[in-house]
Order: structure tokens, then sequence, then C-alpha cells
């Protein structure tokens, strides 16, 4: 049987087929999108719950445990892994790989359902999910800074006119904002007058509460018209609220702004961002998975114009970072090494058989089997990467030896005398065998990678499929066009009638043969050496596999650096903000620099106050003088002497399969059910690794040291007083909590109003002197309860309801000043308290010194653990990219010997031999 005879005969049906695969390559890949890396839906979905003013404590213990107790119910979940800050809880949920993201959402939200009930009811929002895709950076970074208006109006326009736009672009999956400028109405109320006119701060949040309302309220349907019902229930402004009557004193109105002062300010007054050395709001924008990432960043761009006109003139939108123009080069690189590649395939080949007919015929199938490629790629939803360009590279050796394979034979048998019909069908019928086996035996090596596990193994399927689809569709050229073109093309001709290069070049390969003819038979006659040789040559290749250092993916260079400032535990946010522009200002002058975005705050990716966010960006590759991480060393050596603050810096990749944000490169967790064995031997653990060769930049998120002030709330004192620890936890939170009181309602936004004392009261323990607490018992002469004044004084509150205080009345509803029912305490507690799957947690990251490997690391670990003697009830497990190594280096060796066993069975099937396979894979 001659695969090959049908397309033989009928060359117009041959070559439109061809033109069918040639086209349909084209198309498709105009269609394909274009990125770095293979698209992975890393299957992560983080949890964010914000209740500002708690303390890491009551995060932990009131949202993050009730969150997880139900979130750690669900199938396919592998791994959860939390963090509790002041004000913020983070849960990260890691799936199973095969886990549609899609099913996971909808178990996250019908687990943050059944925890609602247990979750505090003054949560000024509920918890809120987003599917994470650490893989997947932000392709685009703008900054909107102005000269003349608040950061708070900037943030408003940016809200309701830049990121609704850029998010209804094709291709745009996520828009984020930082700086945290969000508008509100903060209201700073000042203790002592408050307490002064006998007024605690729960009134003013119920005043505030019952004031700004947005209610249905009717209408009206008569006989012939219909009326809607509409009132003047919303205060949307500063000086609305200002006006408002809190009490009546003698007849005279107390108003809110004779007690507070009220401002339009930014909603949570502990964010800020930089571009550069200027505030800013900092827009990173997310492409949607699968998107074409130049074409959507091309459209971002494109729109750019549009939208700096609609805003004020004052405020600048400008592109802080853009990751396309690595890929680009990349990308751009990968191509040029491609089609310099195939000249190469096709230049040596002619040099070989010193034919132009016999060199185009084979070299016609190197750009069919590559681009009917594309067409299959297409199918899969495969992109342009550099992994499936470094396929079609390497296939491009591959997809011309079947051609050769077969020019060769059929040239032989015209040289014999055959006709160029005869010679193609006989030739192809001889040969095509050989190509079948030739090619299934390639593919077989393949096969084991669409095995292997974990990101890495995701990462290479795509890979190995398009190596393998270029083989096959180089087997189907080699099958159908090759034959053909070589029957109506292909001639002999006479060695005398050849040109001169021909001649010499055929003298030259006879000497190269004769040669091999020679070394060929020293072999043949030294047998036995020559297996030694081999087994020689085997036994140094295992033993080169295990003792060359091992690493995951080798370092890019994006253009980018990632930094991650840390400063003392009991920094303030005003000095923390301080030393972070003091380190950008020192990075701005490195002259390989481009700009730097610059964060601080709690938020969904930082989650500490102590702790700060840099994205540096670095001028182009021409513009430069050195690559990453030579720059990374010199600017920690230019930031060094910047005091109070540690700056951790590492490359930004376009692979990053961490589900954490760490300030080194590498990470793994510490767990045990006992937190204190945690806080005892994570620092013993850090100060050995500190001191091995292997490690830099070895720093835990073990943060115990804040300073925290103990309210001791003394119950007896306090129920003389009818007070309850409610009472004291509504009162404190309605002090220095940022309590979010009310909300206004627009068709643009949602805005609300913050309740606080004023900033004076906010800077020390000291101000708990001014916070007072009313009385809630009623008192006969000569009770020991003390009141605020010893004056009788009629009030009537804004409801018309009238009351009298005095020392020894009957009916007094005295003020209580805090500190005479409770002790102030100052204590050291934990800044950050991590669980990894609901027990105590501690992460530790770590960088590697230059010379040393991953594997290296992982030993040196290891030993250092048995060195100290850490206790067994600790556990210790690699994340991110050192737990996707140590998966991926477990299993190397069995997918080694999976690949030869499956080449054998492939080959052994073909040849019907069980000696042959062992022979051919004996090389």
């Amino acid at each position: 049987m001659n695969p090959s005879r049908l397309f033989i005969q009928r060359p117009v049906a041959t070559i439109l087929l061809m033109v069918a695969v040639l086209l349909s390559g084209i198309f498709a890949y105009n269609m394909l999108s274009t990125s770095a890396l293979p698209q992975v839906d890393y299957p992560t979905i983080q949890v964010t719950t914000l209740y500002p003013g708690a303390s890491p404590d009551v995060m932990a213990s009131g949202i993050t445990a009730p969150l997880e107790r139900q979130l750690g119910q669900m199938a396919g979940l592998s791994q959860m892994y939390s963090t509790s800050a002041s004000g913020s809880s983070i849960i990260t949920l890691k799936f199973s790989l095969d886990l549609s993201l899609d099913v996971a959402e909808q178990e996250v939200q019908a687990a943050i359902n059944a925890a609602d009930s247990l979750l505090p009811n003054d949560l000024p929002n509920p918890p809120t999910y987003k599917k994470v895709n650490p893989a997947d950076a932000a392709v685009l970074t703008l900054a909107v800074t102005s000269e003349s208006l608040p950061l708070t109006k900037v943030q408003d326009l940016v809200n309701t006119r830049v990121a609704l736009k850029l998010s209804q672009i094709s291709g745009v999956g996520m828009v984020t904002l930082a700086g945290g400028h969000q508008p509100a109405i903060r209201v700073q109320v000042d203790p002592r007058k408050l307490a002064a006119h006998n007024l605690t701060l729960e009134t003013i949040n119920t005043l505030i509460g019952n004031s700004n309302v947005n209610g249905s309220k009717g209408g009206f349907d008569g006989p012939h018209h219909s009326i809607t019902i509409d009132a003047n229930d919303q205060l949307r402004t500063a000086a609305e609220y200002a006006n408002l009557i809190v009490t009546y004193e003698n007849g005279a109105a107390l108003r809110l702004r004779d007690i507070a002062t009220l401002s339009e300010a930014p909603e949570n007054q502990y964010l800020s961002a930089w571009a550069n050395k200027e505030p800013a709001i900092i827009i990173s924008v997310q492409r949607q998975p699968g998107a074409n990432v130049i074409q959507v960043v091309d459209a971002i761009k494109a729109q750019l114009p549009k939208l700096q006109a609609a805003l004020p003139e004052s405020v600048k939108v400008s592109i802080l970072s853009d990751r396309t123009q690595t890929i680009r080069a990349s990308i751009s690189d990968v191509q040029f090494e491609l089609l310099l590649s195939i000249a190469l395939v096709v230049m040596v080949t002619f040099l070989f058989l010193r034919n132009v007919a016999a060199t185009l015929i084979p070299s016609v199938a190197v750009p069919l089997s590559l681009i009917g490629t594309f067409g299959v790629m297409y199918l899969c939803g495969f992109s342009l990467n550099n992994l499936s360009l470094m396929a079609l590279t390497i296939a491009t050796g591959f997809v011309i030896d079947d051609a050769i394979v077969v020019v060769e034979n059929i040239s032989r048998r015209l040289e014999e005398g055959e006709t160029p019909m005869q010679a193609a069908l006989k030739g192809s019928k001889q040969i095509g065998f050989t190509i079948i086996s030739l090619t299934f035996s390639l593919i077989a090596v393949l096969i084991p990678l669409l095995f292997m596990g974990d990101v890495v193994g995701r990462l290479f399927r795509e890979f190995a499929i398009t190596l393998a689809v270029s083989i096959l569709v180089s087997m189907v050229v080699s099958l159908t066009l090759t034959p053909m073109l070589c029957a109506y093309l292909l001639r002999h001709t006479p060695e005398e009638k050849q040109s001169k290069f021909y001649r010499k070049g055929g003298e030259f390969f006879d000497k190269m043969i004769a040669g091999y003819d020679r070394m060929l038979i020293v072999v043949l006659n030294h047998q036995r050496i020559t297996l030694l040789v081999a087994a020689a040559t085997l036994v140094f290749t295992a033993l080169l596999y295990v003792i060359v250092p091992k690493g995951f993916f080798p370092s890019q260079d994006t253009g980018m650096i990632q930094g991650i400032t840390q400063a003392s535990q009991d920094v303030s946010f005003s000095e923390m903000g301080r030393r972070q522009q003091l380190l950008a200002a020192a990075i701005l002058k490195d002259p390989d620099v481009e700009s730097v975005a610059s964060t601080i705050g709690v938020d969904g990716n930082n989650t500490s106050l102590n702790s700060g966010r840099l994205q540096i960006s670095l001028k182009s590759f021409d513009q430069r003088s050195e690559r990453a991480p030579a720059i990374i060393e010199r600017l920690r050596q230019e930031t060094a002497g910047v005091p109070g603050i540690d700056l951790y810096l590492q490359a930004s990749q376009d692979l990053t399969v961490d589900d954490q944000v760490t300030p080194s490169q590498y990470q793994f967790t510490l767990d045990d059910s006992d937190s204190e064995n945690l806080v005892e031997w994570t620092p013993k653990l850090l100060e050995k690794l500190s001191q091995q060769p292997e490690f830099s930049d070895a720093v835990s998120n073990l943060q115990n040291q804040g300073q925290i002030a103990y309210v001791e709330l003394d119950r007896d004192a306090a129920a003389r007083y009818g007070i309850t620890a409610s009472d004291v936890d509504t009162a404190l939170y309605n002090a220095f909590g940022q309590r979010l009181v009310s909300t206004i309602f627009t068709q643009a936004n949602q805005y609300r109003v913050v309740l606080e004392v004023a900033p004076q009261f906010q800077q020390s323990p000291a101000s708990f002197d001014d916070i007072y607490l009313a009385s809630n018992v009623s008192t006969s002469a000569g009770s020991t309860a003390t009141t605020n004044s010893n004056a009788a004084s009629s009030t009537t509150t804004a409801s018309g309801s009238s009351t009298t205080s005095t020392s020894t009345s009957s009916s007094t509803n005295g003020m209580v000043k805090l500190t005479s029912i409770a002790k102030i305490h100052m204590r050291t507690g934990a800044l950050l308290q991590a669980r990894l799957n609901q027990f105590p947690a501690v992460t530790v990251s770590f960088n590697l010194n230059d010379g040393y490997s991953l594997e290296q690391a992982q030993q040196a670990i290891k030993t250092t653990v048995a060195d100290i003697a850490m206790p067994d009830s600790i556990t210790l497990r690699y994340q991110g990219a050192a737990a996707s190594f140590e998966s991926a280096t477990g299993n190397t060796l069995w997918l080694i010997l999976a690949a030869l066993m499956t080449m054998y069975v492939v080959l052994g099937i073909l040849y019907e031999s069980f000696i042959h396979p062992v022979t051919i894979l004996s090389t």
C-alpha cells in the first residue's frame, strides 16, 4: 500500500489541499493572541474583608475564622492561606488545577453567604472576592495626577470617567485603583466639647444616620394624574451636615459645626500612592484570559487621548509602565530566530543536495508545516508566546527531515534509471513506513510532557502539542506534496553535466563518507570497547544529572522591578509615607530607572501599615547600561542610606506561580497548632539561614512587636453606671475607628460619611482621658456616682425631648470618663496573624545568592531544620515557585523513563520486533 499514490497522480488536488492548509494557517495566525507565556488560569480566589479600626485579633477571631470554617468545606480546595491585620482580612484560596474557576467562584459565594450571620453586624461592606491569576500581572500601569485638584476629586473623576471606560475596552479583564482617595465627608469631633454638652459620639452617629436617608416614599395615583413623592432627605455636602442641629440648650441650637470639623476628605486616610514624586491615583489594567495583550494595550493607548479630553485640564494621565514593551521585543526576537533557523536549514540543505530543485522541494515543507500548525494552535486556544514559538523553532529542523529522506530516496531511483513518475511512486512507497515510524517515535517523546502536573505541566503542554502537531503536519506534507513535486520537478542530471560546485561538493562529501567508513570499521573491530564507552557515557550522563544544580525557570529581565518595603512595627502612617518617598527619590536618581509607582496602606496586596510597595520601571534595553540583576544590586546600595526602612527588590517575571506577595523570590510556610512555637522557632531558623551561603534577604512575616494600647475594663465600676463592654467598644470605634456611619447615594457613585475624633486626639493613648460615656443609671442624692457637671442644666435634644442633668438629681444621666472605669496598659502584640489551612502559620521568604540553585537551597533548609532540632509539630511547606520546583523535580526521572518506554512501545509496534527498538534507543 502506498499512501502517496493518490496525491502523486492528482497534482491539482494535492496543490489545492496544501494551499488550503497554507491559507487556513495564515488566517489562524492573524487570529492568535500574543502573550509572553501560555495562558495558565491558576485557580486562585482571594476573599477580602475590610473592617476599619479592628485589631488583628478581632479580625482573626471575628471575621477570618468564621469565613475559614465555611470556605474550608469546599470541594477541590487544596490550600487556604489567610492574613489578619489591622482593619483587613485576606483569605487566599488555592484550588486543584482540574477545578473550573467558575465552579469555585459559585462555591466561594455560597460559603460567604453561609458565614454572613457570624460576621459583625456593623461591617461597612460584606466580604468581596476576586479571581486572581498571579501568572498574569498588570499589562499597563497608568498614573493620574493634578497640580491643583485634591486627590479626592481626581479619584472621583477616575472612577466615573476613566476606569469605567477602560473596563469596557475589548480584552480588558480588570481595572484596579491604588491610592485610596475615595471621596467622603469626614466628621471630626472634639470630644471635650462633646462632653461639655453632655453628649457622646454615639449621639452624633445616630444623628447623622437619621438625618441622611434615601428611601422609598410612595406616590399618588389620582383619576387623571400620577405623582411621585420625593424629598430632601439626603445630605450631600459637608456644609449641609455641619448645619445639623445636635440638641437645644436653654433654647439655643447646638449645631454639629459647633463641636466638630467637617470636610470633604478621603474615606480611608491610611492609603496613599505616588507616581515618581507626585501624589497620584495609580491604575493597573489586567487583560482577560486569552486576549491578545499587544492589541489590548494598543487599544488602551488609542483611547487615552479621548479619556484625557474628558478630564479637566489640570488632570494628567500618564503611562508609568507597559509590560508589552518587553513582550514585543521578546516575541520579535523569537520570530526573527524562527525565520533565521528556516533560512539556515534551507542553506544547509542546499549545501548537501547541491541542486536547486532538490533543495526547494523539501524546503517547501518547512513553511507549510509551520504555518499549518497555526490552524491547530488556534483551534486549541493557544497563543503566540515564547514557548509555542520556541516549539516551532525547534520543529524547523524536524519538519524538513522527512521531506529530505523522501527526496533522497526518489533521487537515488532516478539515478538508477527510473522515470520521475516511477521513482516517485516506488520511492515514496518504499520510504513511507520509515517516515511514519520517524514521526511517531518523535511524538512519543513528547507524550510524557502532556502528563506533567502542576503549573509547569500546563505551560509545557502547549509547547509539546505545538511541536507534535508541526511534526505531524510535516509527515503529511512529506507523504503528499513532496513526492508529487518530485514526480513533476525533479530530474536526474548526469555527473558530467553537473556544475563545478556540485562536483567539488560531491568530492568533499565522498571524503567525509570514506572517513566515516574507516571509523566504522575501527568501531566494529573493537565492539567490546565501543559498548564500554557507550555504557560509560550513560553512567556519566546519569552522574551529571545528579550533580548538576537544578532550579526553576530562569530569571527574566522584563524591564520591571518589584520592591517591598518594611519599617518598624510601631511606625506611624505619616512617617511610613515620608520614608517611602525618600526611597523613591533615591531610586529615581538611578540613570537606568524610568519611573517609580509607590503605594502604602492596607489593601488587597499590602497587609500591614508598616509595609509598602514599589513598582520600578526600567528604561528600554537600548537606553540602559545594565540588566535587571545588576541594577537591583546597585539600587540596594543607593537606598541603603535611607534610615528606618528596609527595601527588598526582585525582578518581575512573566511567570509567577506564587499566591503570596513576599519580600523575596521563594517562600515556605511553617504551621503549627500552637502559635507560641512559631514565635519561638521562626527567629531561630531565620538566624541560622542567614548564616548559610545559599541565602540572602531571608525574612519572615512574623510581626509580633507592634504597640498595643490595651483597655482593661473594670466591669464592676462600669456596671455602677450601667455601662457595658459593648458601650466601651462602640465609643472607641466611634472615636478611633474611621467609622462609616452613613452613605450618600448618587447616580454615578456612592460616598461615605466617616465619624472620628479630631486629629489631635488620634496621636497618643493620652486621648483616652478625653473619651466620655453616658451613664445609663439614675442616681439619688448622696450617691457616689459622678457626673460631668455640678450644675444642673436643662437640655432639649433635636428630637424635642427634654432632660435635666445635675449631680444630685435622681434623674441624672451623667457623663463618665473612660479612664475612670478602665485602666490603659501598653503592650506588644501581633500586627499580623497568618493561618494556613486554619492553623497558625508564618511565611519565610528568601533569595538565592549567585552560584547557588534552588535545589541546593532546599537541601540547606532541610539540614538547618534538623540542626536546630525544630519540633516535629511544626510543618514546613514550600509555596509558589519552590513548591512547583519540588513537585516537578520529583517527577523528572519518571518522565524520562516514561518517554523511553513510550518510544520503545511505539517502535516495537512499528517494527514488530523486541530488539530493533533497543538498538535505536541506544543512541
